[in-house]
């Protein structure tokens, strides 16, 4: 369990820890986010090296859809930190990250050369103070790298990649307390960890099979957000804005989370982006190849029409269910709909046409598909983009069903249609009359 201390305060049971790394180690690197306890840390590790006149590194993993906010606070870190800095390492490169968004594209790569058109941000500025490493710009040492690579795998290479350059023992600091998820809570109390002299706050690297002479090392591990604003209040700590802003928006200090925008947590990320700033809102939406789920989320209106195009490498089978499952993520009672209209689609043609399931086409010609004289997964892919709720390009109309269902979900969802968002007159009528209620 994490200590608790009766003759000390966790502030100063950080800075005996910092202290013991400096007593112990020949090199360190700090590991930093832009997030508070990152950010803190970097600055209790400077404030004991400038006493001991000892130099530290720095590596900063930039995943491109970050804030304004913490990029200029990673920025305003480097100048607080100069003075006691040897490396600042600035990685902006193409490692492949998680996208929960979608089943269908469960990884999106940052910093992708080949997608720098819809890139959120270009390439940090370059200061002298900082090794920036880009896709066509990094250390020749550096050939385990290749495009894609996971974060977490880039980590340890790294670890191994600093501790051959500096020789000798290297300990690399890491933000993380327990108490803010289980899976941090393991990693400090794991039994099978191997740890340095004993010590529960670091745990040694292993890079593949090899055991490295390195020791990640979590001086913060027991704080809590309290001690974190505490510290950050009373020491006149830097911290990155965007908590205030957080704050402001009404997300609790136990709540605020500087998540990548298509994690796991990607409906909260999504959203503060939207809310905090709304000038990245878009760019961010649209960043991962055909994240339609973007363009239904963000949209005033849900039955609004989808403006968007299907992603090269997606077959109109992937894409239709892409669209589904992403308009599920809002409102699952819509795709629900729309899946009971695309199944009873389906079995029609199996019945009448004798047409299976697997043998539907991709696509057919044009001229039939939008004459409703063949069925094919484009056609059911432009239906949901339609957006029509009686989904009339499957040759469906109205119904009464239909029409209950819509104001049923009118009351969950005021959003569900407005008038100036669909051309289809009967859906419009409803919509004008809906407003009303």
């Amino acid at each position: 369990m994490p200590k608790i201390y009766t003759d000390i305060s966790v502030y100063d049971a950080a800075i005996n820890r910092i202290n013991l790394i400096f007593d112990e180690f020949d090199n360190y690197y700090i590991s930093v986010s832009g997030g508070k306890d990152s950010s803190i840390m970097l600055q209790l590790v400077a404030g004991e090296a400038r006493k001991r006149k000892k130099k530290i590194s720095v590596l900063y993993i930039d995943l491109e859809a970050q804030y304004k906010a913490t990029i200029e606070h990673i920025n305003e870190l480097i100048d607080t930190v100069k003075d006691v800095l040897d490396e600042w390492y600035w990685v902006a490169m193409p490692l492949s990250l998680r996208n929960a968004v979608s089943a269908l594209q469960p990884k999106w790569i940052c910093w992708d050369c080949n997608k720098k058109d819809i890139w959120v941000r270009e390439y940090p500025t370059l200061r002298k103070d900082i090794i920036l490493c880009t896709e066509k710009d990094y250390p020749k040492e550096w050939t385990w790298f290749f495009k894609g690579m996971e974060f977490e795998e880039f980590i340890l290479w790294f670890a191994k990649y600093f501790n051959e350059k500096h020789g000798g023992k290297t300990a690399a600091g890491i933000g993380i307390r327990s108490n803010e998820s289980l899976n941090r809570f393991r990693t400090i109390i794991s039994q099978v960890k191997e740890k340095y002299k004993d010590w529960s706050w670091t745990t040694r690297v292993h890079c593949k099979s090899e055991v490295l002479n390195c020791w990640n090392f979590f001086p913060l591990y027991d704080w809590t957000t309290e001690d974190d604003w505490t510290a950050v209040a009373n020491l006149d700590l830097k911290f990155n804005y965007i908590y205030e802003l957080m704050y402001k928006n009404g997300v609790s200090i136990h709540e605020q989370r500087l998540c990548q925008p298509y994690g796991d947590d990607q409906r909260k990320g999504l959203d503060q982006f939207k809310a905090l700033e709304p000038e990245t809102w878009e760019k961010v939406l649209n960043r991962v190849e055909g994240v339609n789920f973007g363009n239904i989320y963000c949209r005033t209106s849900l039955l609004g029409n989808i403006k968007s195009e299907k992603p090269e490498g997606m077959t109109w089978e992937q894409y239709a269910v892409f669209l589904l499952e992403s308009l599920g993520l809002y409102a699952p009672e819509v795709r629900d709909h729309y899946y009971f209209k695309i199944k009873k689609f389906l079995s029609w043609y199996k019945e009448n046409e004798n047409l299976e399931i697997e043998d539907i086409p991709d696509e057919t010609d044009k001229k039939l598909e939008s004459s409703k004289k063949s069925a094919s997964w484009r056609r059911i892919a432009r239906a949901i983009e339609k957006n029509d709720f009686w989904m009339t390009r499957l040759s469906f109309g109205e119904t009464k069903s239909d029409v209950k269902r819509l104001y049923e979900l009118k009351k969950k969802y005021k959003n569900i249609i407005f008038a100036k968002d669909t051309d289809n007159k009967k859906l419009k009528a409803h919509a004008e009359k809906m407003s009303k209620l």
